[in-house]
């Protein structure tokens, strides 16, 4: 009996640190999932004016060929999605188009 308990303890301790490893990649993708549904930012956004940020990279006169939100490494949007969510801006999306002065190549 006393084993049994032990057994018990033991897969019960192992799936407990199991699920707190897990818990980062489950909070990774809900929230792109959540930042898919959330509002786009606004050109009146503080923290848009504070980086220069537009809608469409090829309006920006700073941009090189090829920068655009979707090939950022701060974009969090699926791949092939229109729009997603940017570290920048937490709880608001921004469009795949868009660039702004934070923008950073993605390996």
């Amino acid at each position: 009996m006393k084993q049994t308990t032990n057994e018990s303890r033991r897969r019960l301790l192992k799936n407990i640190a199991v699920g707190f490893a897990l818990i980062p990649v489950a909070g990774a993708q809900l929230g792109s999932a959540f930042a898919a549904d959330a509002p786009l930012v606004t050109p009146d956004d503080p923290t848009a004016k504070a980086v220069k940020y537009v809608g469409d990279a090829s309006k920006a006169t700073d941009a090189k060929p090829g920068s655009k939100c979707a090939t950022c490494t701060l974009y969090q949007g699926a791949a092939g999605s229109s729009q997603g969510g940017c570290a920048l801006f937490p709880g608001k999306s921004v469009k795949a188009t868009g660039w702004c002065t934070s923008w950073t190549a993605k390996s």
